[in-house]
């Protein structure tokens, strides 16, 4: 395992150093170190061992200590998924042709930012954890401000700078109030040690700035939509989870304060809630994605709130539940976001704006990126048989179990699940918005109407980020005994046999929706291709046929006469 890790940071370090003059050999080094980084969480979630190394040599006065378990390996394999899918789409979407200035340093700082966040899973001393933390922050900022020229830009990324270093100087103070206690900066399991319970708060605070979590989440909507498509990718879909990794990570190793689980599970339920009403409201195409990007953080919230409040009422079978969908919605939430922000790169790419009203008519000229945002905002909303619906369903298991089950505190997990499905209300209505106003209908001006649909290297990251939602909405069987890894490593008493497998029932019926919705598209395909297409007017407020009534009039008046 440690051979698999060291060969991916050699390949990102050299794919760093040669990515202003070497574009093919840095997507090449790119794609390697993300695969390598891949293949070691697909090792460690099919059944590796953990894995934990200790240095002979210090760095900063402190032994580098790292460790490999079954959560570092979840989180670590979306980072290798929207890495690599993210360099292949910058090839035709920030091409040196276009972009001179600014194309290679673009291709530097992604290799650094995909290097940091996965040291960050692997960090297991406070110091060093800082340390990549800082380093993936700061790849972050000059990602988010390639284009210099734009001051909505600068000032997009000096707000996400200050308060990424609002929520590091959170973890600086944490992490220096557990060594002060502990006697050093080394990490690991903690919960013999009471007293360091109110550390819990700290680090929320730290972790919560970073993952977007309301009201902390004033960096993300500008950095998000300012930053070019495909850093948006993945910062929506990688960078916040680092935050939502610590939160996770430090609610196993630390004795937990009285009342953790019901704060974060109601954070999570208003960032949910909130974040998706924002969205609706959003004109701005990119905008919308981001204040998505709030919700689904809320949604995750809700199942580790749910899953902190299963194991402290020692009932592990609906914790679990619970937590096992959160752990899904890592995932899921880490494809189609990615997905949809680049759809909506190769919309932007197309037509040179963010504003949907401004767009229109766009399935004529983009079929492919029509079809394929489409897909995402479907899965967005959590809607059957796709992988959004999912973890979704896995986490309301585990709050109606938790409510039927009458266990303290029982009756509010049902609040919760209204939540959860009021969220999946309004999201529906924001991206049923976003699809028909920049698809459908007439284009509403020049650049609309000149749009252009993207090439094959902005194509296929978007088909292989769908390929993978089906995969996961579908393969069910194969997803659930990797998912058991990184349950197991967050509550280790747990052994699986207190979680039945809600797999057995729900995938045979995903299988049978996706048949039957994919017959239903194809009958209506080729109903469409046999009666033609007929153009018209939209609605135009009844003007066409007020005026044939006049005429109408004017003829019989004078025939009247």
């Amino acid at each position: 395992m440690g051979g698999l890790l060291s060969i991916a940071i050699l390949f990102l370090v050299a794919a760093a150093m040669s990515g202003c003059r070497l574009p093919r050999v840095w997507l090449a080094l790119t794609l390697a170190g993300a695969s390598v980084f891949l293949a070691a969480a697909f090792v460690a979630l099919g059944g590796g061992p953990d894995w934990e190394w200790r240095s002979g040599f210090t760095l900063g006065g402190e032994l580098l200590h790292l460790r490999f378990d079954g959560v570092s390996a979840w989180f670590l394999a979306l980072v290798g998924v929207v890495g690599g899918a993210g360099a292949v789409y910058s090839r035709e979407y920030w091409a040196d042709v276009q972009r001179p200035d600014s194309a290679g340093r673009g291709r530097m700082w992604w290799s650094l930012l995909v290097l940091g966040m996965g040291l960050v899973l692997l960090c297991s001393n406070g110091l060093h954890f800082l340390i990549a933390w800082e380093a993936f922050a700061l790849s972050a900022y000059f990602l988010i401000t390639l284009e210099r020229e734009r001051r909505e830009t600068l000032a997009a990324g000096w707000l996400y700078l200050a308060a990424s270093h609002t929520g590091t100087l959170g973890l600086v103070g944490f992490f220096s109030l557990l060594a002060a206690r502990t006697g050093g900066w080394d990490l690991g399991p903690m919960g013999d040690q009471p007293g360091l319970a109110p550390l819990f708060w700290v680090a929320l605070f730290g972790f919560g700035v970073k993952a977007g979590i309301f009201p902390l989440h004033v960096w993300l909507p500008s950095a998000h939509s300012s930053a070019p498509s495909h850093v948006s990718a993945i910062l929506s879909g990688v960078a916040i989870k680092m935050g939502l990794y610590g939160i996770v990570r430090f609610s196993f190793w630390l004795p937990l304060p009285r009342g953790a689980g019901w704060v974060v599970l109601a954070v999570g339920a208003v960032s949910a809630v909130l974040g998706a009403a924002f969205a609706l409201a959003q004109t701005d195409l990119k905008r919308l994605l981001a204040y998505c990007s709030v919700e689904n953080m809320g949604l995750i919230l809700i199942g580790v709130g749910a899953g902190l409040l299963g194991i402290a009422d020692r009932d592990a079978a609906w914790g679990c539940m619970a937590m096992a969908g959160a752990f899904l919605h890592v995932w899921n939430h880490g494809l189609f976001k990615p997905l949809l922000f680049l759809g909506a790169g190769s919309v932007v790419h197309a037509t040179g704006t963010r504003e949907m009203s401004r767009m229109g008519g766009l399935w004529r000229a983009m079929p492919w990126t029509a079809g394929l945002f489409t897909f995402g905002a479907a899965a967005i909303s959590g809607l059957p048989p796709l992988n959004g619906f999912v973890s979704e369903w896995l986490m309301y298991l585990g709050l109606f179990d938790a409510a039927a089950g009458h266990t303290p505190g029982g009756a509010v997990m049902l609040p919760a699940a209204i939540a959860l499905g009021v969220t999946g209300a309004l999201c529906l209505a924001a991206f049923v918005k976003a699809s028909a106003v920049v698809f459908l209908g007439a284009p509403r001006t020049k650049a609309a109407a000149q749009a252009h649909e993207c090439g094959p290297w902005m194509r296929a990251p978007m088909l292989a980020l769908a390929g993978l939602c089906v995969f996961l909405a579908l393969g069910l069987v194969v997803v659930w005994p990797l998912l058991t890894r990184p349950l197991a490593a967050w509550y280790p008493a747990w052994n699986g046999s207190d979680t039945p497998s809600p797999v057995d029932g729900l995938a045979g019926l995903q299988v049978l929706l996706a048949v039957a919705g994919a017959m239903a598209a194809f009958g209506l395909w080729v109903r469409v291709r046999s009666n033609g297409m007929r153009r018209a007017l939209t609605w135009d407020c009844g003007i066409s046929c007020a005026a044939l009534g006049m005429a109408a009039a004017r003829a019989a008046a004078a025939r009247h006469h």
